[in-house]
């Protein structure tokens, strides 16, 4: 959701409780906008245990990861998908490799995907 929707959201909650059942509905509201704070941190706190436990610039398949990235996805929302955070590979570019040592490069502004580029590990084996 847009953040100025959000706070616009949060203030109306506030105000209309206030209006309706005076105080206690302020408090009403106030407790509203805290339940959904702590929602949004419980969901971040998930998705940064989960990549505290796999290796960090891990992927399972950097083709796959390449295939359902688009652009404006959320950071917190790469992670997720990746199961690992990034290894920094320059300003705001960050990559993912897997163990064939295909990789991904993912350009973030914002928090969010701006492009990306899939780097494939060369073939040393002879062709047969």
């Amino acid at each position: 959701m847009n953040r100025t929707v959000s706070i616009l959201l949060a203030v109306a909650a506030i105000v209309v409780g206030a209006l309706l059942f005076g105080w206690k509905g302020a408090i009403l509201g106030l407790s509203g906008i805290v339940f959904a704070l702590l929602l949004q941190f419980s969901q971040l706190m998930r998705v940064m245990r989960t990549a505290q436990n796999a290796p960090m610039g891990h992927v399972s398949s950097a083709l796959m990861l390449q295939s359902r990235l688009h652009e404006g996805m959320k950071l917190l929302d790469l992670v997720k998908m990746c199961g690992s955070l990034g290894v920094k590979s320059g300003e705001g570019t960050y990559r993912w490799t897997d163990a064939g040592g295909d990789a991904v490069d993912v350009v973030m502004a914002g928090g969010k995907v701006v492009r990306w580029t899939l780097i494939r590990a060369q073939d040393d084996s002879p062709a047969a």
